[in-house]
């Protein structure tokens, strides 16, 4: 049974690296390239699920990470925000 969602994705570059992450799952991956990093990032999420499948942890990890059950179907936290800010930063 296959389940589409939608999560919050950042996309950057390191150097010549690109790196996708999502809070929704504390989850990363790198490519080189920007379509490379899409399609890693697609491959993990799914091996990151098959893996809590199979292990029967899947309602106990979701649930850490914020998501809620709605009508038999897991939701992500809503990223209310995202943008950068302005901290002081006490190094020398």
């Amino acid at each position: 049974m296959k389940v589409v969602t939608q999560l919050p994705v950042s996309i950057f570059k390191e150097g010549k690296q690109f790196v996708a992450y999502t809070p929704a799952l504390d989850l990363s991956t790198s490519g080189k390239s920007y379509d490379e990093v899409k399609n890693r990032f697609q491959e993990i999420v799914g091996i990151f699920f098959e893996e809590l499948v199979k292990k029967g942890t899947l309602e106990e990890v979701l649930t850490s990470l914020g998501w809620q059950k709605v009508k038999k179907q897991w939701e992500p936290p809503l990223v209310v925000s995202q943008g950068l800010e302005k901290v002081s930063l006490p190094i020398c």
